[in-house]
């Protein structure tokens, strides 16, 4: 058997000019469509597959919202994103998780309750910086639901910019396997790497 060892990815500092992140750094970040390995679990979540009723369509639809709203911050198009927000906060308003039991019911109101919270702070918000900053919770929200319930009928990709929040980095969630970076759009559009894909 073979061995496999990792090591933890290097630090780089950050370096800030006239509010812009520098892209000093940016050789040897991921990029492209790397594919994650073979089963790789980003973002551990209890398995809900089996629940029966609407709560899985009504998912899909935050899912389909969400994805919208990626596309536009991809765009930098803070009017159309702000659109997209309320569009998110809408369908998820409208999940009905009283045919929940325990945990599940208390799982989807804690994932729905930060869908809510990030999507109403970016409906609000008309800069970019400030509705990408709410990005991060809204995909970790979005990807731990649709992973749980098993609500799409399509492969998503949950991606990640190791450069992001500050170089904390923050990840995001795709339809598409080619990446398309919503935190800096055209300024670093392919950094990034696709980290788990659920189907």
């Amino acid at each position: 058997m073979q061995r496999l060892y990792f090591l933890p990815a290097e630090r780089t500092s950050k370096t800030t000019t006239a509010g812009t992140e520098s892209m000093e750094h940016h050789e040897g970040m991921a990029h492209g469509d790397a594919m994650p390995a073979e089963g790789k679990v980003v973002v551990e979540t209890p398995d809900y597959t089996s629940v029966a009723g609407p709560v899985k369509e009504q998912i899909k639809s935050v899912i389909d919202s969400y994805l919208k709203l990626k596309d536009n911050l991809v765009a930098s198009d803070a009017q159309k994103a702000q659109e997209d927000a309320k569009a998110v906060l809408a369908t998820a308003d409208k999940v009905d998780v009283s045919a929940l039991q325990g945990e599940q019911k208390a799982f989807a109101e804690e994932k729905l309750g930060e869908v809510k919270q990030s999507a109403s702070k970016i409906a609000e918000a008309t800069d970019l910086a400030a509705q990408r900053g709410q990005l991060e919770l809204l995909s970790e929200a979005t990807f731990a639901l649709t992973k749980a319930f098993g609500a799409s009928d399509q492969t998503l990709y949950y991606q990640h910019c190791p450069m992001a929040n500050n170089d904390q980095g923050a990840y995001w969630l795709s339809s598409n396997q080619e990446i398309r970076n919503p935190y800096f759009g055209e300024q670093m559009l392919k950094c990034g790497s696709t980290e788990e894909t659920i189907n």
